[in-house]
């Protein structure tokens, strides 16, 4: 595995509890780490994979992480305290979700960095926190760390707003700031990926296509992505035209949570085994829309496919139009 890429996830490791049409199913592991870690590895055991994260022992059970070990996924920056682990209620119904956090991990502190990682630094560094336990402080610590290093921002965690438990998601001139000034510190090792709701409270922008605009100016020069659900994805950097990447025909619809998650796992793994040219970028992200087409076939995190099994999904051409 010497000359696999290494990929670090850092957020919650969370427990969902997922509601679809009044239905309530048995607790799942969720968040963004689990969806991204676990895809990636069963689309191609070819990548090193970490986790840092901070958990709760006193709701959390413990038998849940052999999924991790089983695949050969580094949990060495996993840390432990006596609280509540970070659990969900997510309630579905035609195609739009509530959420609900229930309890909550500690922050993450970048001193828990695992020796290993400074030493040998990981090819990408995917940012996914679920409830703001990642800080902007955080942020610039792993830009100055790890300058060789792609880091990968998943929106989502860092613009959420919470209240009683309920999560909702607004734009606060502070929050945008400090984002646009952490784009701009990370530079061309950005890759950034935020829902259409989030790219447009990022930008200001209402249409989806300004919206995307918005990322291509003279003073942002990282890549940043849209994910539409159905409607497919947007690409977009500096200079090119807006790329525009269908959402691939499942079999059928049954959990559409962590879908964006593997999407920007096999993208970012993708990308980075690639030369980099805008026609790579294409390419990464037909194979990461045909493999999030498969996650929302299962509940939970169990959806996933081997790059074989997406690649024949892909040649088919069964887009969602």
């Amino acid at each position: 595995m010497k000359d696999h890429p290494s990929i670090i996830f850092v957020g919650h490791i969370a427990i969902d509890t997922i509601i679809r049409f009044h239905k309530e199913h048995k607790p799942t592991l969720g968040g963004s780490v689990s969806f991204g870690s676990l895809s990636l590895k069963t689309y191609t055991d070819k990548v090193k994979i970490g986790i840092i994260s901070n958990l709760g022992s006193l709701n959390f059970d413990k038998s849940l992480l052999d999924v991790f070990r089983n695949k050969n996924i580094n949990l060495t920056g996993l840390k432990w305290a006596e609280i509540n682990n970070t659990n969900f209620v997510l309630d579905y119904f035609d195609h739009s979700r509530s959420l609900t956090l229930k309890s909550r991990s500690a922050n993450l502190n970048f001193d828990d960095m695992p020796e290993e990682y400074i030493i040998n630094p990981p090819g990408v560094i995917v940012l996914v926190p679920l409830c703001n336990e990642i800080s902007f402080k955080y942020v610039l610590k792993i830009k100055e760390q790890f300058p060789d290093s792609y880091i990968a921002i998943d929106l989502q965690g860092f613009i959420r707003k919470i209240e009683n438990g309920h999560v909702s998601v607004v734009r606060e001139e502070k929050t945008i700031s400090n984002i646009e000034d952490i784009i701009n510190s990370i530079g061309n090792k950005l890759i950034l990926k935020g829902s259409e709701e989030e790219m447009k409270i990022l930008s200001g922008k209402d249409d989806i296509y300004e919206a995307m605009d918005h990322f291509s100016y003279v003073k942002f020069n990282g890549i940043f992505i849209m994910t539409l659900g159905e409607a497919g994805s947007l690409i977009v950097k500096k200079g090119v035209k807006i790329l525009r990447v269908p959402a691939f025909r499942s079999r059928e619809v049954i959990d559409e949570t962590g879908a964006g998650d593997v999407y920007f796992s096999v993208f970012l793994y993708e990308f980075i085994c690639s030369d980099k040219s805008w026609e790579s970028v294409k390419y990464a992200g037909f194979l990461a829309s045909s493999a999030a087409s498969f996650n929302v076939e299962k509940v939970g995190p169990a959806g996933f496919e081997s790059k074989e099994e997406v690649l024949k999904r892909l040649n088919k051409k069964n887009y969602i139009t």
